[in-house]
């Protein structure tokens, strides 16, 4: 859905952050060229999938568009003689489905826009940063007192999400950060409530929390404004990159990455912890918490974008905790987020998959006890450990922190409840795709099991085992037959071994297959 276009009553929005998988079902060669027939499906369920025809020039675009990430993908190499060759087709095709799954599972390219508008070109054709100028612009024209400086080009991993760099005409020297969001598929408040609860977020001025300057939302999307800041996030920080630059430059394969040293975890730990904890005493939820959500302000961790629970937008950490049914409350996302937050300040990356079992070395066994806390497989099928629970614990206990008098969001009790209901909505969507993946997974184990080798393998042997008890119990009719026939000087036509024997008659008492019949 574009931003000029107003949601339908009751239609669910796209939910940018649900995987897609390809499959290169067949291929099809015509006169000068090979077609590839790609089934995508979205998500777990096998309605919800489509087909996509693209040649092999379509996915050197797409590599192309790719190689700003640094990353070396395995794209088959071009060949100009003999591509039409049926063995060099079906190889292509088998390098190409490679190159299908490695960008289809990597966490930063499976959800950027050049990867989705390949595989889904109905919902991702439109130049989003085009109609976020358009629309920027005739808001500027309402109100004169903004100006855009320049559009910041793929700085964030959002597709509906743009960014720019803007000024006040009454303070010309300062620059701001003004973004433009469509609304998400977790928009659960009416429009007067969002409205209400981000003039809220704007009045705030907390140190945890990055102040907003300036909102306007309407029935499809929002306008923010808030401070820019020069030194980037705190994952620009740890990357050692300029906050400028795209995404997919900067965090793909960061060459200069570094884990922080202690002091700063612990610090930098506990004041986000306070900024969640401020969050939940308020009942204002969040569940956006990452590296790229943080600003460091003289030695201050403020989070951002805390309006995006509000806004329904779906979380970049959603294909993750959605594999554990225990992670369902937007509390306890906030903290399984927190998890992955605190191993990229350890160690300089965020961590390859969840659960994890096995730890790096740390600047300290306290920072890998809370780790497992939240990371390891326990956790993540027991639940999450509280946020003041984890507040208590031996690394950030100690912790120093400036301020000392109490800090308190008050949110008016009719907003209050609207929060709350929107909160109770989110969790049950999230609740009821959790069941969904649950049973998907479940049938497709029973279905791998039953697809196994060692499973086949059992199966013929019973199978044999069965045919040679049947063998046996045929053989022992007959033979019963036949000494029946003998006994009795009668003869009867020969039946079939399968075929069912028929009941005696004759009132013989059978002793054994090879005895003599007694009257």
């Amino acid at each position: 859905m574009s931003f000029l276009e107003k949601p339908a009553p009751g239609s669910l929005l796209l939910d940018d952050t649900v995987p897609l998988t390809a499959m290169i079902e067949a291929s099809q060669s015509l006169q000068s060229h090979t077609e590839y027939i790609i089934r995508v499906q979205r998500g777990v369920s096998l309605d919800n999938s489509w087909q996509v025809i693209r040649r092999y020039s379509d996915f050197d675009v797409l590599n192309n568009s790719l190689m700003v990430c640094g990353i070396t993908l395995p794209l088959p190499p071009k060949k100009l003689i003999g591509n039409m060759d049926r063995e060099f087709i079906a190889e292509r095709q088998r390098g190409l489905q490679t190159y299908l799954d490695t960008i289809t599972q990597h966490p930063l390219l499976c959800s950027s826009l050049p990867v989705k508008k390949f595989l889904d070109p109905n919902n991702y054709s439109a130049n989003y940063t085009e109609i976020a100028l358009q629309q920027v612009s005739m808001f500027f024209r309402s109100d004169p007192k903004w100006e855009v400086l320049e559009p910041l080009r793929d700085m964030g991993w959002r597709i509906r999400k743009k960014y720019f760099l803007v000024k006040s005409k009454e303070q010309t020297k300062e620059r701001y950060l003004l973004s433009w969001v469509d609304l998400g598929p977790d928009k659960f408040l009416s429009d007067k409530d969002l409205q209400s609860a981000i003039k809220l977020l704007t009045s705030l001025s907390i140190p945890y929390l990055c102040p907003l300057l300036f909102s306007s939302t309407s029935e499809s999307s929002a306008l923010l404004i808030r401070p820019f800041s020069e030194k980037g996030s705190l994952r620009d920080h740890i990357c050692k990159v300029k906050p400028r630059e795209s995404y997919l430059k900067k965090y793909c394969n960061p060459k200069k990455s570094q884990g922080l040293e202690l002091p700063h975890i612990k610090l930098y730990g506990r004041q986000i912890l306070e900024g969640l904890k401020l969050l939940h005493d308020a009942g204002i939820f969040f569940g956006h918490l990452h590296t790229s959500n943080v600003l460091v302000d003289d030695g201050v961790c403020r989070l951002m974008d805390v309006e995006n629970g509000m806004l329904g937008v779906p979380s970049a950490l959603r294909p993750a905790f959605t594999q554990f049914r225990k992670i369902n409350t937007t509390e306890s996302i906030d903290v399984f987020c927190f998890g992955h937050l605190l191993y990229e300040m350890t160690y300089g990356r965020p961590p390859d998959s969840v659960p994890i079992e096995q730890y790096p070395p740390a600047p300290s066994t306290a920072v890998v006890s809370v780790l497992q806390s939240i990371l390891s497989t326990e956790a993540c099928k027991s639940g999450m450990p509280t946020v003041s629970a984890l507040m208590q614990t031996p690394l950030f206990s100690d912790v120093q922190l400036q301020r000392s008098e109490k800090l308190q969001i008050k949110v008016p009790s009719r907003l209050k409840e609207a929060l709350k209901a929107a909160k109770e909505s989110l969790e049950k969507r999230l609740q009821e795709e959790q069941r969904l993946l649950h049973q998907h997974r479940r049938l497709t184990r029973a279905q791998s099991h039953h697809c196994s080798e060692e499973e086949k393998k059992k199966r013929k042997i019973l199978a044999r085992k069965k045919s040679r008890h049947s063998a046996y119990e045929n053989e022992e009719d007959v033979s019963v037959r036949n000494n029946n026939n003998s006994g009795s000087g009668a003869s009867s036509p020969p039946t079939c071994p399968s075929s069912p024997t028929p009941p005696s008659t004759t009132g013989l008492i059978l002793l054994s297959s090879s005895s003599s019949v007694l009257l």
